[in-house]
């Protein structure tokens, strides 16, 4: 069980670092170089560097986190702070030592776009293995303490939103916004997808009248597994067959034809599923 626990932190550190030199290209080779102010302690950092390129961006990523950990060590513990600190020294370290190698594109739409999709990998490995790059999200979670009107993710939101609108006036270039939100859309994607996979599945209830013959066909015709509720129509008063099973998105156009074929009246409802987990997707005993 020790040897299993190290090999697990050690496999956490390693996509870590991984994590850090992704972000770390997202700023050195994509945004820093075209001007673009995204949000969080690096985007202000990039603002700080387009006042005096003297400042090295990773070492003042490095320098606003450190106020925000202080703050945060007695919310948080020193575990998760000590964790983030190895996170952003690791970031910063790497953003330096890829800042001289200059820009990759000098087109701010397709900076905007690689940059979201190499930030957003490092976000989803940061998030996927339980480490902090800090920032405004640790903020986030400080001013929802002392504020509690409003939630993290709105006030995550907000503070991004401060440090690009003074990103876009500071720089003169109204343009920054755009790439901005850019930036955010795409790594917010890209990190769902590190996050939970690209192949997402299907949640599926199926309220029918004939739930037995519909459950027999779809377990003969897929290795998806199905379970029958009882229901109750309370309108009509009348008792329903509630049918629950899970398909990926490549089995869910023959389960709709399954149903009708049996029942036309049925009523199917779809959602998306984040995660799924178990026989025939992922594995329950996969910790990430």
């Amino acid at each position: 069980m020790l040897n299993k626990n190290i090999t697990e932190e050690l496999k956490g550190f390693f996509f870590m670092v991984i994590g850090s030199f992704a972000y770390a290209l997202s700023t050195s080779l994509l945004l820093a170089p075209n001007s673009i102010v995204s949000g969080g302690m690096a985007g202000l950092a990039v603002l700080f560097h387009l006042f005096n390129e003297n400042i090295p961006i990773g070492l003042m990523t490095l320098v606003l986190n450190i106020p925000i950990f202080i703050f945060g060590l007695k919310m948080q513990g020193w575990k998760f702070i000590v964790r983030a600190l190895i996170t952003v020294a690791t970031l910063s370290t790497i953003t330096d030592l890829l800042a001289p190698i200059g820009a990759i594109t000098a087109d701010g739409v397709l900076a905007s776009l690689y940059g979201g999709i190499c930030q957003g990998i490092g976000v989803g490995l940061f998030v996927r293995y339980e480490f902090s790059s800090g920032g405004t999200e640790l903020l986030g979670r400080l001013f929802k303490r002392w504020f509690k009107i409003l939630k993290i993710p709105v006030w995550v939101g907000i503070l991004d939103g401060i440090i690009v609108v003074l990103g876009s006036v500071f720089t003169q270039n109204p343009n920054n916004m755009l790439y901005a939100l850019i930036v955010i859309f795409v790594s917010t994607k890209v990190s769902e997808m590190v996050l939970v996979g690209v192949e997402k599945s299907k949640l599926c209830i199926v309220i029918t009248d004939k739930g037995q013959e519909i459950s027999d066909e779809l377990l003969r015709n897929s290795p998806r597994g199905v379970t029958m509720l009882d229901g109750e129509g309370m309108y009509t008063k009348r008792n329903r067959d509630v049918i629950l099973t899970c398909v990926k998105n490549n089995q869910l156009t023959q389960l709709k034809q399954i149903v009708k074929s049996i029942d036309e009246h049925a009523f199917i409802i779809i959602n998306d599923s984040v995660e799924v987990r178990g026989q025939g997707f992922q594995s329950l005993l996969d910790n990430n």
